[in-house]
């Protein structure tokens, strides 16, 4: 039982649950709690309908099935904040696992061709971003320019699908790290986390971060303040390059293959997951964490899906269709309320 608390003036204070009850979080995190309220509640439907839905072995698996598009979606995210778009993704994951995929079949060593997709990648993104700040080109047009490249750039490498067989990279893919529990996960579930984490650090910890929220609220006050707002918004997109050829690795040993029509239409899955996640499309408000439960919330849809047996896989993008819509409604009336 609570007991009341009493002031240096000796008036009576309020309880503890007087407190609780009356406590309700920011308003900053009131959409990403909206979509962990919306991955409960499909995983607890999942486990009332289908045997075996709700275990520790399926929510792992989310992780594992998905790790490309939490890092891609993490990309997505640096971009969204500054009120900006990246088209070019999908593409770029494409043309990572057609790079990583020829060479090492032309015998390059593991960490050689690693290190020439996430360049490649990074290079891309820079490419865009100085585009887009510099010639004041709408991201839309300059990352959709970006698209065609990429997949133009993966037909120019090949046009059938080039299987990878290099014995670290069947490595890596069949690996399992072992977790308390008895349970096990793959490198490729740790890297997403691990870079979920870096980049919650970086946008809540560091100026740059702090400089990408400021952009997305209102880029003529961050000028006013002396913010970098050129390299900044040159960076999001590097960064958003880079994660994109860093999914576009796990892609490739998810897949164990490289191919040019990869990855189509992931670009706006990632869109998808970011924005269910609660990130505001106009820029300054959004939350990393908030983009991973976005990707748990599409793959717990499409884990429903494959569980009925019976329903069409199309049902998964009418399912997140109507999610994004609902989510975007209520980021519109949220900003219409505020000052």
């Amino acid at each position: 039982m609570s007991a009341a608390t009493t002031t240096p003036s000796g008036t009576t204070g309020p309880t503890t649950w007087e407190r609780l009850r009356g406590w309700s979080p920011p308003s900053q995190y009131l959409p990403v709690i909206a979509t962990a309220v919306v991955f409960v509640s499909l995983f607890g439907a999942g486990g009332v309908r289908y045997e075996g839905f709700a275990t520790p072995e399926v929510a792992l698996n989310l992780l594992v099935d998905n790790a490309f598009l939490i890092v891609l979606a993490v990309g997505m995210t640096f971009v969204i904040l500054t009120g900006g778009i990246d088209l070019s993704v999908g593409s770029v994951v494409a043309l990572s696992t057609m790079i990583a995929a020829r060479t090492l079949e032309a015998g390059w060593a593991p960490g050689l061709a690693v290190a020439a997709v996430l360049l490649t990648g990074t290079v891309l993104g820079l490419l865009m971003g100085l585009v887009i700040h510099y010639f004041d080109i709408q991201p839309f047009i300059a990352t959709l320019a970006g698209m065609f490249l990429a997949r133009g750039l993966c037909y120019l490498i090949g046009v059938e699908s080039i299987p990878i067989r290099d014995e670290t990279f069947f490595s890596v893919a069949a690996a399992s790290v072992p977790l308390p529990g008895g349970y096990s996960t793959t490198p490729t579930a740790l890297v997403a986390l691990g870079t979920v984490v870096v980049a919650a650090w970086v946008l809540h910890r560091t100026r740059f971060g702090r400089t990408v929220y400021a952009i997305g609220g209102s880029q003529s006050s961050a000028l006013l303040m002396g913010l970098r707002v050129a390299s900044t918004k040159v960076g999001v997109y590097a960064i958003s390059g880079f994660c994109a050829s860093l999914a576009g690795l796990l892609f490739s040993l998810y897949m164990l293959s490289g191919y040019s029509l990869h990855a189509v239409g992931m670009e706006l899955d990632a869109i998808a997951a970011v924005v269910i996640g609660g990130t505001l499309l106009t820029g300054g408000r959004g939350l990393v964490v908030g983009s991973l439960l976005g990707v748990l919330v599409l793959g717990t849809i499409q884990t429903f899906i494959s569980f009925d047996g019976t329903l069409s896989s199309w049902w998964t993008k009418i399912t997140i269709g109507v999610l994004l819509l609902l989510f975007v409604v209520v980021q519109r009336l949220i900003t219409r309320r505020q000052p």
